[in-house]
């Protein structure tokens, strides 16, 4: 066996973490919802998973480049689950127990350290947990959790493939 396949997956995974982010735009931009601070969190661990997807499939890198790009790509994916099943939380908890009236993230950077922002992003605001649009009963956060623990699973499936396959060659038949 090849490399070639896992290169094919990185691809596979790549496309389709740009598929997700063009959805995303598509209803930022074209269906006018706006998206809430967590959901411009998501979109940036799936803007770098993608990345790091196309960096492993046009690279070809050998076996530890591989490794280092699936479990860079794990990663991503595991931060962006968390995020979406952060919000999926937030979304089932009372509308009051949340606060009503939030700094701007700019607001936020400019005048708190790094980690004080971080976490009053997840302590989350009103407008993650309106539910604007669903697809199939699914909120979009719903959705986003989905695609990342598929991602996920692909990505413990490359790296256990890459790890435990002791015939994996370096070159193509």
């Amino acid at each position: 066996m090849s490399l070639a396949p896992l290169r094919s997956l990185f691809f596979l995974a790549f496309m389709a973490g740009a598929l997700t982010l063009g959805a995303s735009f598509y209803l930022e931009y074209g269906a006018l919802l706006q998206p809430c601070f967590l959901c411009q969190v998501q979109r940036l661990f799936l803007a770098t998973f993608a990345l790091i997807n196309l960096m492993a499939a046009l690279h070809n890198p050998g076996r530890s480049g591989l490794c280092l790009y699936g479990l860079a790509s794990i990663v991503c994916a595991l931060l962006g689950a968390v995020t979406a099943g952060r919000q999926v939380l937030l979304q089932n908890i009372p509308t009051g127990a949340v606060r009503d009236c939030w700094p701007s993230l700019h607001h936020m950077i400019e005048n708190l350290s790094f980690w004080q922002a971080a976490r009053s992003v997840f302590n989350g605001t009103v407008d993650c947990v309106e539910i604007n649009w669903t697809l199939f009963d699914l909120s979009l956060p719903e959705w986003s959790l989905l695609f990342f623990v598929a991602m996920l699973i692909l990505g413990i499936t490359q790296c256990s493939r890459l790890l435990f396959s002791k015939h994996l060659r370096l070159t193509a038949p």
